[in-house]
């Protein structure tokens, strides 16, 4: 076993900084839905995802292996290759942060270790069967099975509360809330299972590589520890961009429509952690929150904010794997090439973060909306969808006074 060498000590610690910016990337994944709707105010929301982030981290260790094991082959590349694959992840991560763009910070990862695996060793050393099976079919069918499911749930929940409709309205609302911030805790859960395996996995690979470790070996406890301590204090930060669209770009959520999403998105998120599939969370959190808007009466997506986000999710391995290639490009000049890469990776970070600066969006106006012009379908769905019943006939009761010179029903002589 070799000693632990700098350039190793760099990827560890590179590693981490990806494993932070997927904390406050994906926050909105677990988050957004309960602060949109009420449930639980911002700050209290990011705090409890992160302690069950770094709780999820200790769970399993299936999405670990596959990205340490199964997705390139482990004894044809340098410890610098996973440094350039780590430089291509955090950068789409932070560029799609601050445009508020919910993309996966897992197929960053994946994509930028692609594209330095095949810049250093050559096509061959990618692992295309599990690339398909694990990365790719789940990155297809994750949004449309919890979107689907996401779908029925809202319909069931409002079915059920039209079977009830002498029940108290507060006392159902209240039901919602607690059963979404119950649903919202499994999320953050499921997210710490699958996501903080992913950087286990790349600094298992990296120790491999290094030579630190046996090939084989399952990630060490202070590599799991760590992992999950990053995440979660990413997390605890608040993606608050991210968090906005995903609360209130895509659609307006109810109560009921939060809590279908939300249990739709982690019944799928866990069911592949548990088979080792390296899913998205981001894409099956989004589709579960499309879901739900459909699924109710009169609500609608915006297809717009959708359609960049769907731009943004093809282009997430390719660009990432655009930059990964070039960064091991570089790297492979020697010594002075590294330092190049990681002075460019630091810059370019300091550069969108002072970007972000110009529009502030923190816990204090997350919930803020800016009012897009509604899209054609959005338009076309709305004029055909009848509104929920009494929701018309309420808003009209609500906004026009009676007269003052004539008396209230109440008081009418007959």
């Amino acid at each position: 076993m070799e000693s632990f060498s700098l350039i190793l000590a760099i990827v560890v610690i590179t590693a981490l900084a990806f494993d932070f910016t997927n904390g406050f990337h994906d926050t909105a994944n677990a988050m957004a839905t309960t602060i949109s709707t009420g449930a639980l105010r911002p700050k209290v929301a990011v705090a409890m995802s992160a302690v069950l982030n770094l709780v999820g981290a200790f769970l399993s260790v299936e999405v670990a292996n596959t990205i340490s094991k199964g997705l390139v082959d482990e004894t044809g590349i340098r410890p610098e290759v996973i440094f350039a694959a780590l430089v291509g992840a955090i950068l789409w991560n932070l560029l799609t942060w601050l445009v508020g763009l919910p993309s996966s910070s897992s197929h960053a990862l994946m994509g930028g270790l692609i594209g330095a695996t095949i810049a250093s060793a050559g096509v061959g050393a990618v692992h295309g069967d599990v690339l398909v099976t694990k990365v790719l079919i789940p990155a297809i069918a994750a949004p449309l099975v919890a979107g689907i499911a996401a779908l029925l749930a809202t319909r069931l929940s409002y079915s059920l509360g039209s079977l009830g409709k002498d029940a108290d309205g507060k006392a159902a609302a209240k039901g919602y809330r607690a059963g979404q911030i119950a649903s919202a805790g499994l999320v953050s859960l499921a997210h710490g299972t699958n996501d903080a395996q992913k950087t286990m996995g790349i600094i298992t690979l990296a120790l491999v590589t290094g030579g630190a470790i046996a090939p084989g070996s399952n990630p060490p406890t202070w590599v799991i520890l760590s992992a999950g301590v990053a995440i979660a204090l990413g997390t605890y930060l608040g993606g608050w961009r991210i968090i906005r669209t995903m609360g209130k770009g895509l659609t307006d959520l109810q109560p009921q429509q939060g809590f279908a999403a939300q249990t739709s998105a982690a019944t799928v998120i866990l069911a592949s952690s548990h088979l080792g599939f390296s899913l998205s969370t981001t894409h099956s959190v989004s589709g579960a929150v499309m879901g739900a808007g459909l699924g109710r009466k009169g609500g609608v997506v915006r297809w717009s904010t959708a359609t960049r986000m769907f731009v943004a999710w093809g282009l997430t391995l390719p660009a990432a794997a655009l930059v990964g290639a070039i960064a091991e490009y570089v790297t492979g000049f020697g010594s002075w090439g590294t330092a190049l890469v990681a002075v460019f990776l630091i810059a370019s970070s300091a550069a969108i973060w002072q970007r972000s600066r110009r529009e502030v969006v923190d816990h204090t106006n997350v919930n803020d909306t800016t009012e897009e012009p509604a899209g054609v379908v959005t338009t076309a769905i709305a004029a055909v969808t009848p509104p929920p019943a009494g929701t018309a006939t309420d808003e009209l009761t609500a906004t026009i006074p009676a007269p003052a010179s004539e008396p209230a029903p109440s008081q009418a002589k007959v």
